[in-house]
């Protein structure tokens, strides 16, 4: 029975071991013709080859030279990949050693790479494999390099090379065909341009096994199943891309660059990472890096228990995937803030339009509007970012930067229209024509109908879910609000928007009399938006009826610096039709803590 490759186990006590081993064979092309047409020029430049190869190329790739023949070279090596490398790397060694010469004094060579069990001493590497490696290049052509199938099962297509099926060939002395391939480079990845990200794709992350600590070239169970952690719980966010494992695991151990990893599996963003483990004890280093810019973005280390590893609900999990999802918004939003528009890709466009105009400063508001527009001007027809040009005109009533609430409404209505126009079955539109409803033309009952709509196209749309949650607050349903609220953060986890889902859900608590609940939320929400009034209010809320009458006073005098012209009426008259009784309960709490009557 095969071993794992790489590892070994005892032959005898002699000093032998039994391992898998990638055994490579390479063949001077007409040895004898070139040693009768010059012996002493022809021994030179191959014993100069040799020398380069013993020098340079093998402790570059980890490789043993087990003996070196007048006409050939057998080399052992514990990595396919490296073994391949290796191959590639010998062939260009020889061209140029055969520059200046002409193609009949040329010396070319035919190199057999295959993969087996072996057994290894001091000075040689026994075993079938070794024959079978040295009779696969017989199938080369001068230049070329031929593996078998067990060997070629180690690489992956297009990353490591470009596979050619040979069919089962019949070598000499072997009663049986063998599967074999030509094999040529991958081709210069590093030169190619990634494809520039439509509207339909997001930013997409590729999340590449971690390795153990010291030992790059090292996996192991624990890096495979934190890799399959994460992926599945970044899986779950609506903004986010991420590759699938299977395309992930053939990278692993592979000395790529950032950007030929992007290239190969078209991602935006890599995450890598190593472990340390010491008993039930896990420390990790983890690294995000741009893969088309080859930059690192975001460094950090965590630690938690290896028995966390295997539960995608663990804490460490989702303490480590919501760094990453900040990690990457930040860098994004940065991006959107220092560079031209017309350098951003499209989706990230629309990311960044979205998640700006949720930031609190009017200078960050006014760049979300400017970004969505931008992006409309080269794609009219795109009804998402319509959907959120729509809720930029809602926000800007919301926050007191305009008092036209026709105006306005009018403006918000006719982007979602047109998005609807062009994508019938666009919910994000559908579901901010709903807050459009409830928070300009506070209309509860339409607000009502049309997220009913949105969720039945999608019932999977955690923003409609989210305003469902706001529509169920304003009229007191603080139970069916927060449930709602539950439904939004369970279907995007680790939304970028998480902030906003959190404040919205205090109010919710609030209505729901669940005050620490709501005191958690809003003070988690606004640690990523320090400013939001909505969430200053519901804070405010939950501090004077939780008691906290003295924080509740330093909260409202915040929200007075933000919003001078606030009064508890206005607070009222703000409010949509249907949600009058909720909202005296709260305007009273505003009141004690220092809010103007009016």
């Amino acid at each position: 029975m095969p071993t794992t490759p790489g590892r070994t186990r005892d032959a005898s006590s002699s000093g032998e071991d039994i391992a898998w081993r990638s055994i490579i064979v390479v063949d001077i092309v007409e040895s004898v013709r070139l040693m009768e047409h010059g012996e002493a020029d022809f021994i030179r430049r191959w014993r100069s080859y040799v020398g380069e190869i013993r020098s340079t190329l093998l402790p570059k790739h980890g490789a043993r030279l087990v003996k070196s023949l007048g006409d050939g070279l057998l080399i052992e090596c514990k990595s396919a990949p490296e073994a391949l490398a290796l191959a590639f790397a010998l062939s260009a060694c020889s061209e140029r050693h055969n520059a200046g010469f002409s193609a009949g004094e040329a010396i070319f060579l035919r190199i057999g790479v295959h993969a087996a069990e072996v057994v290894i001493d001091d000075i040689d590497v026994y075993g079938v494999g070794v024959n079978l490696a040295a009779r696969l290049t017989t199938l080369a052509q001068p230049g070329r390099i031929v593996v078998s199938s067990q060997f070629a099962d180690h690489l992956a297509q297009g990353v490591d090379a470009d596979l050619e099926d040979l069919g089962y060939c019949y070598l000499k002395h072997l009663s049986e065909p063998i599967h074999a391939f030509s094999v040529a480079g991958p081709g210069a990845v590093s030169s190619m341009q990634l494809s520039p990200l439509s509207l339909q794709r997001g930013p997409t992350i590729a999340v590449l096994p971690f390795s153990v600590a010291g030992h790059r070239d090292q996996v192991g169970v624990i890096g495979e199943a934190l890799a399959d952690s994460v992926i599945g719980q970044l899986s779950a966010s609506h903004v986010l891309g991420v590759i699938s494992r299977l395309s992930t695991s053939a990278l692993r151990a592979r000395s790529l660059r950032a950007l030929e990893i992007g290239t190969l599996l078209g991602c935006t963003f890599i995450l890598s990472g190593t472990y340390r483990e010491s008993g039930d004890k896990l420390d990790l280093s983890i690294e995000l890096t741009d893969a088309k810019r080859e930059q690192v973005i975001w460094a950090e280390e965590f630690a938690g228990r290896t028995s966390e590893v295997l539960s995608i609900q663990s804490e460490l999990t989702q303490s480590l995937c919501g760094r990453i999802v900040e990690a990457l918004l930040q860098h994004e939003i940065r991006r959107v803030s220092t560079r031209p528009l017309p350098t951003l890709e499209a989706f990230e466009l629309q990311l960044t339009g979205a998640m700006l105009m949720h930031h609190a400063t009017r200078a960050s508001f006014e760049r979300g509007r400017e970004v969505l527009e931008h992006l409309l001007e080269r794609f009219p027809r795109a009804a998402v970012p319509r959907a959120w040009l729509a809720k930029w005109y809602v926000l800007r009533v919301s926050r007191g930067f305009v008092q036209d609430m026709r105006s306005e409404s009018a403006r918000a209505l006719d982007h979602t229209h047109r998005a609807l126009d062009n994508s019938p079955d666009c919910s994000l539109a559908l579901a901010v024509e709903g807050f459009v409803h409830c928070h300009m033309l506070r209309d509860l009952h339409t607000a009502d109908q049309k997220l009913d709509e949105a969720l039945a196209l999608n019932p999977n749309d955690s923003l409609a879910w989210i305003f469902k949650c706001a529509t169920l607050t304003f009229r007191g349903a603080g139970k069916e609000a927060l449930e709602a609220g539950r439904k939004a953060v369970s279907l995007s986890p680790i939304d970028p928007m998480k902030h906003y889902y959190d404040g919205l859900m205090a109010s919710a608590a609030v209505a729901a009399n669940e005050l620490q609940l709501a005191t958690e939320l809003a003070q988690r929400s606004l640690r990523m938006n320090r400013d939001h009034l909505p969430t200053l209010r519901a804070l405010t809320i939950a501090q004077v009826e939780s008691g906290d009458v003295a924080e509740a006073r330093k909260t409202a005098q915040r929200i007075l610096e933000l919003d001078p012209a606030l009064t508890a009426r206005v607070y009222i008259e703000r409010g949509p039709k249907g949600g009058e009784v909720p909202r005296q309960r709260f305007a009273r709490a505003l009141v004690e803590a220092g809010i103007p009557v009016g």
